[in-house]
């Protein structure tokens, strides 16, 4: 037995992926866009399957309070200062050196989401918001790329495959955005690894099925478990696509690849400030996000905005979804607090 098939033995006595398949995931190409808590599970995982390229990409850098879930780190690279891509990409070579890790430390935007998905042959949503969710779901579409929709928070998660002109898209399903505050973060409302395990494992399945060519094991639905409540439900999305108008899929309008509703960022001049504008109309339920920000900092509110301060940094939130992040001109660090605390 080679030296390759010695290492990937297990995987290819799995009668549906063999030596064909083991061939096909060596040949493949994995963007994992995030790489958080669902995205160091993700890219290890793949890693050791031996997927031959993985690009990995990340804006933020490592914090101790990331060590819990997100498995590709140490102590040492939050003593370093390590932005999580890096920190990734040097674990992953140690794991599996014939993989090639491409390390990618930008913001995913519509400006430049085109160019870190290209040559993919699979996606995977590793984000922490529906805003770059979608812009995944767009530039997937146009592009007729599969990927992979995951989210975990609490104790519970949610994931779909989404493959282009064949399942639902992710705004067949989710046909908006939640407004502002409406949604739990992990920073918010917590987050247990076993569901960040469970939520990473069912997305490298599904993408292991399409690597290997294996179309028909997808299991076609919207998968949701509560390990706390001890639920598992399996959602039927298959009629979406043709029974809904959606701007992706049905009309080929990808409206936050061409940035018309993604949110855009100002540095304030002489403000030590970044404002972030949401398109479209929201309205924010003050109350609501105040119960969510109780104890992890000093929050206060009045009809017309929310204060939120944590660290060296305040939040104002606008009942209208727009936010002033101060203490820092870097738009990067506006938006990851942002995401964090406030959400989409």
């Amino acid at each position: 037995m080679s030296q390759l098939n010695e290492r990937y033995s297990r995987q290819m006595l799995f009668p549906e992926i063999g030596e064909p398949g083991q061939k096909k995931l060596n040949e493949s190409r994995v963007a994992i866009l995030g790489c958080g808590a669902l995205g160091t599970v993700q890219a290890d995982a793949l890693c050791r399957a031996g997927v031959g390229w993985l690009r990995i990409v990340d804006r933020d850098f490592i914090e101790e309070s990331n060590l819990q879930r997100q498995t590709l780190f140490s102590e040492e690279d939050v003593r370093a200062g390590l932005p999580k891509a890096i920190a990734a990409q040097r674990r992953l070579r140690q794991i599996n050196s014939r993989v090639e890790i491409d390390a990618q430390v930008t913001d995913i935007n519509h400006h430049n989401i085109e160019s870190l998905v290209q040559g993919a042959s699979c996606v995977l949503d590793a984000t922490d918001n529906f805003e770059t969710r979608f812009l995944i779901n767009d530039v997937a579409v146009k592009h007729r790329i599969p990927w992979i929709y995951g989210a975990a928070v609490g104790s519970y998660g949610l994931s779909m495959a989404v493959v282009p002109g064949k399942t639902p898209c992710l705004r067949c399903v989710f046909e908006t955005m939640p407004p502002p505050g409406m949604s739990p973060t992990c920073d918010t409302a917590g987050v247990l690894s076993s569901i960040v395990n469970i939520v990473a494992s069912l997305q490298v399945a599904e993408a292991l099925k399409i690597l290997t060519g294996n179309w028909h094991r997808l299991h076609g639905k919207m998968l949701y478990c509560d390990i706390w409540e001890n639920v598992w439900r399996r959602f039927e999305v298959a009629g979406a696509r043709e029974q809904g108008d959606c701007p992706a899929c049905q009309r080929n309008e990808f409206e936050f690849l061409e940035g018309k509703h993604g949110s855009s960022v100002t540095t304030l001049c002489g403000r030590d400030s970044v404002q972030i504008n949401l398109p479209g109309e929201h309205q924010v339920d003050f109350q609501q996000l105040a119960s969510r920000l109780k104890g992890l900092g000093a929050v206060s509110f009045n009809r017309f905005l929310l204060r939120f301060a944590v660290e060296s940094y305040e939040i104002t939130v606008f009942s209208d979804g727009r936010s002033i992040v101060k203490g820092t001109k870097d738009s990067n660090i506006a938006r990851s607090l942002y995401a964090k605390y406030i959400g989409t």
